[in-house]
């Protein structure tokens, strides 16, 4: 919300210069007025305007500013009318509408006129002759104008093409002449207190704000005289320049056409005296306007101040007789029927029930060890707003919110209501809000002067206290019950989102985006690798991208918060004090105050307020403990002066039990994968040779997610100079059992063949090792071969099939013929006789030798199969090796709609034709 008062005088038409006429909408019936009666040639003495965001807590904010206005006005006796209207009207724009509202008060002599505009003028705009269907009154919304027409004595809606502007004007009560205000007539025991002599000071300022006339008791009561004031602002002897809970200072109060209110006068000893001062802005017979200031001690302030009035409707018995609830008689009528709204409205009424400069409502935790700061007025809300301080505060009859307590002057006892440090109020009346016995709250009321209140004060308090608790909780458990049905959906669906990933970086970011912005401004994550490690930041989000890098720069420079396993959230200050070193040092050097003689205005000034300002607020840590080992941290923020609701650190609490596990679990998950996958890489071969005269080419794919190496294998290798042996085999199965197998296999190839051995003694030395891994052996199909590149350009083979697919030879002239012949897999008997057969590749030749992952894949009852196979393998002539592996592999692929079952190696080998060369 931004504010500003504006000194008296005319008010701007709002029709900007060269827009479209105005459309208007009239009341009709007997709040029917004409353009013409609507004249606003009446002075305007005085006038207020604020702006409030498109959000539900602008409409109690709102309310407190038309409130305030109307009050240092003195126009107490509209003020309930107005507060209804222009909460109905800010509804209307800010919640409905969805824009920001800005309402406007301005006083004339004929009363007081508020105008309130949104930004939404998308509205059907009626002919001025066209009655107006108000609509039903017992419909939820739309209840604004029907308002209007009931309680104002004029209003009105304006169009143009980027505001609607609804506005309404009441009339002051009809008063005798030259009487404000009256009281009953008091015995003399009951009349206020006074020294023996009331001195009040007379003070003239003129519209500089300088004083230009200084009575004789302003110097008894100040010690200056006359001659040393004369031509010095007020607003050097004023020692508070402000009035709590209107935000107005003394400069605009002397410029408003009446004002009443408390600050204090630095007199000639440096001693503040606090005074009640009543302000009149008059204007000479030359129209110079100046303001009487009239100043008494404020402990005789019933000297000057005007009596509030008493609300006809504070009885107990209405004018017929009825009874009257004593709950509305203390809220109003209509109540609020959203809790904000009417802790809002409460702490709004006790404050002006008892005549004070502030009010708080507080409401107990589920444990009542703790109150919870909900609403305030006159206070800095924004900074209190769902602060927590102890139910047991300090010491004697103060100490305990759950009884009555009446402070005189906290400045004797520091500590006693913890909310109220350093805002200057001194004395206070604290009752409890009690439902059946139970502390539910605690509401107070404060004022700047010491001794304001008595047990009386308290009494009346008590009673109002009493009259709202049940309301008050049965709202509170309302709320609570939404926020924990919302609370379980939000960890059911954190809870899917969590198990559905085993990927640790995916975690980290899940845990981030799942608490901003539903429970924080920003977050960021802390892991622990293992328990000699330290904390480490390993993700860092905000709710405005921009300020990410700021806040990471700034947490790095920052110790981890310790890895306490305690359950629970735990206040960290570290950040923010460290953010506002930062920015004081920036400010600084940007104002030539760091010391040194040149000033240079340093261009990251932006950054860094932002950065701290966003993490200025409250800072929790969060353990992540998963298997009774703390693996990190997640840390929440938020922006300055703001705190954690005690419902969000619980629901906060139970989402980092389920993060710690989901993000232990991605550990776990991706240290196996790291694992798996470097002894899958282990089994494979490190590279292929490069022959002189041959293209080799190989393509490998294993079955299965996360499976780098299978059943299938293949190996090409120098045996010795000018001889390569070349594998290609399938294990029984698939996966980790079938790896093992592979890699005794491929190793022992290797062996066996550089001892110099043939290739049937190879595999029938390989036979035996796999026959003697017993139990956990599986059997094999294995081509194996020895290739020597031929001078002429050929090359000569060696080739021992063991049940393995035969391989293919493809001529230049596209013929395809099987390039072995079949004998027994490896594995299943002891005894083996094998025998090896001699081809030729000649230049332009190919060889190509697959797994039966290729030939058996399936697409419902069809096959791939060797035919299949030799066909695709025709339509090759002329490509190298990389292609014929290229080729085939997508026919593989494309025979088949479902994703391979079975592993599959491609080993293809081409003599370049020496036509190509």
């Amino acid at each position: 919300m931004t504010t500003g008062l504006i000194p008296g005088g005319q008010p701007p038409d709002p029709r900007p210069t060269g827009s479209l006429p105005q459309q208007r909408r009239e009341p009709v019936g007997p709040a029917a007025q004409h353009d013409e009666n609507r004249s606003r040639s009446s002075v305007i003495t005085a006038r207020a305007a604020a702006s409030f965001e498109p959000v539900g807590r602008s409409v109690a904010s709102a309310r407190s500013f038309v409130r305030d206005t109307l009050q240092g006005w003195g126009f107490a006796d509209i003020v309930d009318d107005a507060v209804v209207l222009t909460s109905e009207l800010v509804t209307n724009a800010v919640v409905h509408a969805g824009t920001s509202a800005d309402v406007l008060c301005l006083r004339s002599d004929e009363g007081v006129r508020i105008e309130v505009a949104d930004r939404y003028p998308e509205r059907e705009i009626p002919l001025q002759a066209t009655a107006i269907n108000m609509g039903s009154p017992d419909r939820e919304g739309g209840r604004g104008l029907q308002l209007c027409a009931a309680l104002a004595g004029r209003w009105g809606v304006e169009y143009i093409p980027t505001h609607k502007t609804v506005w309404f004007q009441l009339d002051l009560p009809a008063r005798a002449v030259g009487t404000r205000a009256a009281g009953p007539a008091l015995p003399s025991d009951l009349l206020p207190l006074a020294d023996g002599r009331v001195r009040v000071a007379v003070i003239q300022i003129d519209r500089t704000g300088h004083i230009t006339a200084w009575n004789e008791d302003a110097e008894e009561l100040f010690g200056y005289p006359a001659e040393q004031v004369t031509g010095k602002p007020l607003t050097d002897l004023a020692a508070w320049p402000h009035t709590p809970g209107t935000s107005t200072g003394i400069a605009e109060a002397l410029r408003l056409s009446r004002w009443e209110g408390s600050y204090g006068i630095r007199a000639a000893t440096g001693r503040v005296i606090p005074v009640y001062a009543s302000h009149l802005r008059v204007r000479d017979t030359g129209g110079e306007p100046s303001t009487v200031c009239l100043l008494v001690r404020d402990h005789e302030r019933a000297v000057l101040q005007t009596p509030l009035r008493v609300p006809a409707s504070d009885t107990s018995t209405g004018a017929e007789g009825q009874s009257t609830d004593p709950f509305e008689v203390f809220i109003g009528s209509p109540a609020p029927d959203d809790l904000d709204g009417l802790l809002q409205r409460t702490v709004e009424r006790a404050r002006d029930m008892l005549d004070g400069d502030s009010a708080f409502l507080l409401l107990a935790t589920d444990d009542e060890t703790e109150l919870e700061v909900r609403a305030s007025t006159g206070l800095p809300s924004a900074r209190q707003r769902f602060a927590r301080v102890p139910v047991e505060a300090g010491p004697g009859r103060y100490g305990s919110a759950r009884m009555p307590a009446v402070h005189d002057d906290l400045t004797a006892v520091p500590g006693a209501v913890p909310l109220l440090n350093g805002t200057g109020m001194r004395s206070v009346v604290t009752v409890p809000l009690k439902v059946e016995g139970r502390l539910t709250g605690s509401l107070g009321v404060a004022a700047e002067a010491p001794a304001r209140y008595s047990n009386e004060e308290a009494l009346r308090l008590q009673f109002a206290a009493d009259r709202i608790a049940l309301a008050v909780e049965s709202a509170r458990l309302g709320e609570l019950e939404r926020l924990r049905r919302g609370s379980l959906s939000f960890l059911v669906e954190a809870s899917d989102l969590l198990a559905g990933t085993l990927d640790r970086d995916q975690t980290l970011a899940l845990m981030a985006q799942m608490t901003v912005p539903t429970l924080a401004t920003w977050c960021a994550v802390y892991t622990i690798a293992d328990q000699a490690s330290e904390p480490y930041l390993s993700y860092v989000l905000h709710e405005d991208e921009e300020l990410i890098d700021g806040i990471k720069s700034l947490l790095s420079k920052v110790p981890p918060p310790d890895p306490v396993p305690t359950p629970g959230a735990r206040v960290w200050t570290a950040p923010g004090e460290v953010a506002h070193q930062a920015a004081l040092r920036t400010s600084m050097r940007s104002l030539g105050l760091s010391g040194s003689r040149t000033r240079q205005v340093t261009p990251g000034i932006g950054p860094t307020l932002a950065t701290a300002s966003a993490v200025g607020g409250e800072t929790v840590v969060l353990p992540l403990v998963a298997r009774n080992r703390v693996i990190g941290m997640l840390t929440l923020g938020k922006p300055t002066d703001e705190h954690f609701r005690q419902e969000i650190l619980e629901l906060a609490e139970d989402l980092s039990r389920r993060a710690a596990l989901a993000l232990d679990n991605a550990r776990l998950y991706s240290e196996r994968t790291a694992i798996s996958q470097s002894l899958q890489r282990s089994l494979l071969p490190p590279e292929l040779p490069l022959i002189d005269g041959v293209e080799v080419e190989v393509i490998y794919r294993a079955a299965g997610e996360g499976n780098e190496v299978g059943g299938d294998f293949y190996d090409v290798f120098p045996i010795r100079d000018g001889a390569y042996g070349f594998a290609i085999g399938d294990v029984c199965g698939t996966g980790p059992n079938a790896a093992a197998v592979t890699g005794l296999a491929r190793h022992a190839l290797r062996l066996l063949a550089r001892e110099g051995l043939s290739g049937p003694t190879v595999l029938e030395r390989l036979n035996s090792a796999i026959l003697d891994e017993g139990a956990r052996s599986r059997f094999l199909t294995l081509l194996y071969g020895e290739m020597r590149p031929q001078e002429d350009g050929s090359a000569e083979l060696k080739v021992v099939c063991a049940g393995h697919p035969l391989p293919l030879r493809l001529r230049q002239d596209g013929s395809v013929e099987p390039a072995a012949e079949p004998q027994p897999l490896l594995g299943v008997i002891e005894d083996l006789e094998l025998y090896e057969q001699t081809v030729t590749l000649d230049p332009g030749d190919v060889l190509l030798c697959v797994t039966d992952g290729v030939t058996e894949r399936r697409e419902g009852a069809r096959m791939l199969g060797d035919d299949g196979l030799a066909d695709v393998l025709t339509t090759c002539t002329g490509l190298t090796a990389g292609a014929v592996a290229a080729r085939i592999m997508r026919a593989v692929e494309r025979f088949a709609s479902d994703a391979p079952s079975d592993d599959m190696a491609i080993l293809a080998m081409r003599v370049p034709g020496l036509q190509k060369d």
